[in-house]
């Protein structure tokens, strides 16, 4: 295990016989759809395919993109209920991202949406190949990287996200696939009642 100040790495949170069967299974049940989707009326290709899975009346949405919500498999509830022992607080939707080769990324952001609320607590659970996670200050000239192997739980506090950016960078030599998890809270939306005066 090794911790920082605002995030925290627990490898072998999954064995590597145990993160090659769900990674596996995951590839088989996901049923992935299009990497197409539409930004202000342009359209883009996701570097990446992806699933979200929520509670009911759990949305989310980044870059304008509202994520079609699914329901929970039972692998990804198991794979919930295992994290959320070990760290004593509740999720309640997690997005699933295939990263099919080195070529497939994620470029510098910050999960910081507002459904996420102001204090957003992100785990991400790796599965299949090893892929370099990056992150750099938001104002000063740290950063860093490390190197995410299968089983691996990476634990983002809040501060990371007010403080970091971070990146999963092309890496064109990699031919083998990723499946990352990352379980978040957002924030429901509450419906407000306007009266007429």
């Amino acid at each position: 295990m090794t911790c920082y100040t605002e995030f925290e790495v627990i490898e072998d949170f999954y064995a590597a016989t145990d993160g090659e069967r769900i990674y596996h299974r995951l590839l088989q049940e996901q049923n992935w759809p299009d990497n197409h989707y539409i930004v202000a009326g342009r359209q883009f290709i996701l570097p990446r395919l992806q699933t979200w899975h929520a509670d009911p009346g759990i949305t989310y949405s980044y870059s304008n993109n509202l994520l079609e919500t699914r329901s929970w498999t039972s692998l990804l509830s198991d794979i919930r209920a295992k994290i959320e022992l070990c760290l004593d607080f509740s999720f309640n939707s997690v997005l699933v991202n295939w990263y099919r080769n080195g070529e497939d990324y994620v470029g510098w952001h910050a999960d910081n949406e507002p459904e996420l609320g102001e204090q957003p607590f992100i785990v991400s659970l790796t599965f299949g190949a090893e892929r370099l996670f990056e992150f750099r200050h938001k104002k000063s000239s740290k950063n860093g990287r490390l190197l995410l192997r299968s089983g691996t739980l990476l634990i983002m506090r809040p501060d990371f996200q007010h403080h970091w950016l971070h990146s999963v960078p092309i890496e064109k030599n990699l031919m083998e696939g990723r499946i990352n998890l990352t379980f978040r809270k957002v924030i429901p939306k509450t419906n407000s009642f306007l009266g007429s005066g």
